[in-house]
């Protein structure tokens, strides 16, 4: 963890790696605390509106007992199980006996629809799926397509194995595999920019590699009466990286409470109400919240640190957090590859409004030029980040290629533009590829595209990002329409449809426009930055 410091300079000069050779995250944030019976791992706020508290010590036994369950059903080392669950105390437990087991965890979002569901089960060769009853209903039609999928346990009913069931009749004793370091955990697939998602493969020591990052911007977590919660989904990097794992491993309780709709007055009400001390808020939900009327007046809540990534915040949204919260929310940056890399810490370091921050103390990055080379400050290229690094990915799951394409010598190319000020600050300006941000997801044109083109009234289509003021960007697709189809409302409406459930709620196009044609390079390639900047 980072060291006590008055300073940012003080902080980096104090910063050293320590990744031992063995390493296991399932036994990091769950068995070392459980000799103390009473201490707290998860708080749930359950749906209806119950409360029910997990010790350490249960998530160990409960842990235990469903890696003895999926050993039972022949899972081995390196074996893919995926989890489809919102947040929950069964998600946790999920991918807590996933790493113990040696196995890999693949997590999926609630929201995704069978197409998005298929491709990533049948990629990444999942051999379980632990879901709910919600979820067996859309992998139900694919099975025969997924063959490596033996396994199927569900939390609350259906036709798949009973997830409590089994472990009430499992052992609650288990000895973890002795996993390296470097050995596969996770899968957490990325948005598709170029084509379909890529799986970005993370090995046992990511959980070490984000804890600068994650201590940074929550103004040096952890400190004695710290309470984390986030409304973002676990299946992110952003939720189970930022928050769920980092606060295990501090020993610090997460709240657990996955809105089915986000709501930002619930939201005040849940700080006040469980004395939230530390938050991760995409944007989005800074900006819906921002919309409450006298916030301080109605809840008493008291947060000690906020940290907020995915998008630009800007001067407003800070001042009106500063105002609010009576605190500065740290922005900070990183991808699915590489994440946590560069942050604010208003505690140590001069937030700079507009500014993703500094380096956060254990990585070494640079703007590079389109050939590779680091440019002097103030000359705006791509985010790179030098490895070895203990927060960067292995490589793209079954994809040498895109791993191969992704460096750049010892750098890795993040795709995103920036400039590097004098005092170090990084000042984001776009993106290299086409991946639309929007309420805090970063959606991939390719695969959205592809599922459009599957309508029967699209021949051609192209996804792009347009300015939304609540959500940064929203999702506007470009259709040419193939002949007999008349263009209009009622067809915008119908390809929204198809697209919001096929794939997920969030990646559907919430504008439709029907052209004659599409902008192309010689190769064939669409050229996505004319239709959203068309030239004058």
């Amino acid at each position: 963890m980072l060291p006590s410091a008055s300073s940012y300079d003080e902080l980096c000069s104090r910063f050293r790696w320590q990744v031992p050779a063995h390493y296991n995250i399932g036994v990091d944030v769950c068995d070392k605390w459980a000799d103390d019976p009473e201490r707290i791992a998860l708080i749930h706020r359950q749906a209806g509106g119950g409360l029910r508290r997990y010790s350490f010590l249960e998530l160990k036994r409960l842990s235990n007992r469903l890696a003895n369950v999926l050993a039972a059903q022949g899972l081995d080392r390196d074996d893919r199980v995926a989890i489809l669950l919102p947040q929950a105390p069964e998600t946790a437990i999920a991918h807590i006996a996933t790493y113990k087991l040696g196995t890999i965890a693949v997590p999926l979002f609630t929201l995704f629809g069978p197409e998005a569901l298929e491709y990533r089960l049948g990629h990444s060769g999942a051999k379980a799926l632990i879901t709910d009853q919600a979820g067996l209903e859309k992998v139900a039609g694919l099975r025969d397509r997924l063959p490596e999928l033996k396994t199927l346990l569900s939390i609350d009913g259906g036709p798949a194995l009973d997830f409590h069931g089994e472990l009430e009749r499992a052992s609650d004793g288990f000895t973890p595999y002795d996993t390296a370091a470097e050995d596969p955990a996770l899968i957490i697939y990325t948005s598709g920019t170029t084509g379909p998602p890529k799986g970005a493969l993370h090995a046992h020591r990511v959980l070490l590699g984000h804890l600068p990052g994650v201590e940074m911007p929550q103004d040096l977590f952890p400190q004695a009466g710290d309470l984390f919660w986030t409304p973002a989904d676990w299946a992110w990097i952003g939720g189970l990286l930022d928050v769920l794992l980092p606060s295990l491993h501090h020993g610090v309780p997460v709240l657990v409470h996955r809105f089915a709709k986000f709501d930002p007055e619930e939201a005040f009400a849940i700080l006040a109400e469980f004395g939230v001390r530390n938050a991760f808020m995409p944007p989005t939900a800074l900006k819906m919240m921002r919309g409450v009327e006298r916030p301080r007046d109605r809840w008493d809540f008291a947060l000690r640190s906020i940290g907020s990534g995915g998008e630009t915040l800007g001067a407003e949204l800070l001042s009106w957090g500063r105002e609010t919260f009576g605190l500065t929310v740290n922005e900070f940056y990183g991808q699915t590859e590489c994440n946590l890399i560069v942050s604010n810490a208003s505690k140590v370091l001069p937030v700079r409004d507009g500014s993703m921050g500094r380096a956060v103390p254990g990585h070494e990055l640079a703007v590079l030029d389109d050939e590779g080379r680091p440019l002097p400050a103030g000359e705006p290229g791509v985010v790179a980040v030098k490895r070895p690094d203990p927060v960067m990915f292995l490589e793209y799951w079954r994809d040498p290629e895109a791993t191969a394409a992704k460096f750049a010598g010892d750098w890795l190319l993040t795709g995103d533009r920036a400039r590097r000020d004098a005092e170090g600050y990084f000042w984001f300006e776009g993106r290299e590829d086409d991946v639309i941000t929007s309420g805090g997801y970063r959606i991939g044109p390719g695969e959205i595209e592809d599922c459009l083109i599957k309508h029967p009234a699209v021949a051609m289509a192209a996804a792009v990002g347009v300015p939304d003021p609540l959500r940064g960007e929203r999702v506007k697709a470009f259709l040419v329409l193939r002949p007999g189809y008349q263009a209009g409302d009622a067809l915008a409406a119908e390809v929204q449809a198809f697209v919001k459930t096929r794939l997920a709620a969030h990646e559907y196009p919430r504008e439709v426009a029907f052209v004659d044609g599409l902008p192309m390079t010689t190769t064939g390639k669409i050229i996505r930055r004319e239709l959203r900047d068309p030239p004058q």
